[in-house]
């Protein structure tokens, strides 16, 4: 039987140690492609680019055996040029990271990492989101390294759920203090925002922006932020679907009138 393909992206560019970790491990399962950004694109969330055009560089960055791409536009650029321009047919498998910081809770809304897997996704291609609670792009990786493989081996012999996208977080705690992995859902939670209002020497005014996260979730140990905090790896199944399903009734119901 021929190998799966295995499409690797991420966000924080092609240079990155999380994706080079990444392809490493994808080696092991099946024959990789790698696009992604040529520098880094977090925060991106599910941005295209449209008002310029987008480039490919092939570099052999990874080695003879895997073809890799850095591309001038955004993580969702990049899957959506692998399946139109690069591959011959659709991959197996797409992979996105390893990002150098949490994708939990609300972050998964404006992750350049998670938007390349859910685009991914919406090609009708199982995607997984692998991040590390590790902000530090030099920072130890060898609790991702054990955990991402694990997670991968049960995806690839279990297979995936009906939403086709899994976002995997992975603690920053030495790889002996994990507790294990455990499969729960999304916390509620937002950003309190702030802007920092300073002066250029020009006398002109600019912003940077900062905030802290708030959890706002009742029921935390339900939630990828309770298992991240006491030393799990997060796995949340992710649907693309946004309707509020429990909602249609009751809203037809109130807006009955109207119709």
């Amino acid at each position: 039987m021929s190998r799966p393909t295995i499409l690797v992206t991420n966000d924080d560019s092609l240079y990155s140690q999380g994706i080079k970790l990444l392809v490493e491990i994808a080696k092991e399962h099946g024959d990789v492609v790698v696009v992604a950004p040529n520098k880094p694109q977090s925060a991106m969330g599910h941005a295209i680019t449209i008002t310029k055009p987008l480039r490919l560089y092939e570099d052999p960055i990874f080695g003879e055996d895997v073809k890799a791409f850095a591309c001038s536009g955004t993580p969702v650029d990049c899957v959506k040029l692998a399946v139109d321009k690069v591959l011959e047919k659709k991959p197996d498998l797409c992979l996105s990271g390893i990002n150098h910081g949490s994708n939990a809770s609300i972050n998964v809304i404006y992750s350049g990492t998670m938007s390349a897997a859910m685009e991914a996704a919406l090609e009708g291609i199982n995607a997984i989101g692998f991040s590390s609670a590790n902000y530090d792009p030099k920072g130890d990786m060898t609790t991702c390294a054990k955990y991402v493989r694990e997670v991968l081996d049960l995806a690839m012999t279990h297979g995936f759920s009906m939403s086709r996208l899994l976002n995997v977080n992975i603690p920053n705690v030495p790889v002996d203090e994990v507790k294990g992995i455990k499969v729960c859902r999304q916390a509620v939670g937002k950003w309190s925002e702030e802007f920092d209002e300073r002066i250029d020497p020009f006398k002109r005014k600019y912003y940077w922006l900062t905030g802290r996260f708030v959890n706002e979730d009742e029921r935390k140990e339900e939630t990828d932020l309770y298992a991240l905090e006491n030393g799990y790896v997060s796995v949340v199944p992710i649907l693309l679907d946004f309707t509020a399903h429990q909602e249609v009734a009751l809203l037809n119901e109130k807006w009955k009138t109207h119709a």
